[in-house]
């Protein structure tokens, strides 16, 4: 039964899991961290990039169509995205 549950999406809504984070880093004000999403052997580039502003956290979901060879890999790349991100856009990466 529990396989034409998951087949036809019965049962109640179940929540992704969290994504790991491969690494971490601080950089200016900014915390990054690197959340490879893993894809047929491979790990597609993501970061979440967080800043307190005024007394409240601020987020920021960074999925790129990079698709890496190793975890490792991948989150490196996405360090360096993200410290580009904030280099040219700053507080405007929150904004919606």
């Amino acid at each position: 039964m529990s396989f034409l549950r998951r087949l036809f999406g019965g049962g109640g809504p179940s929540e992704p899991p969290a994504p790991r984070v491969a690494a971490e880093e601080s950089y200016r004000d900014y915390t990054i961290r690197a959340t490879p999403i893993p894809e047929g052997g491979q790990f597609r580039l993501a970061a979440t990039i967080t800043k307190e502003i005024d007394g409240e956290t601020k987020e920021h979901h960074l999925v790129r169509a990079d698709i890496l060879d190793s975890e490792d890999e991948a989150a490196s790349f996405a360090i360096r995205k993200a410290r580009q991100m904030i280099d040219q856009i700053g507080d405007g990466i929150f904004r919606n």
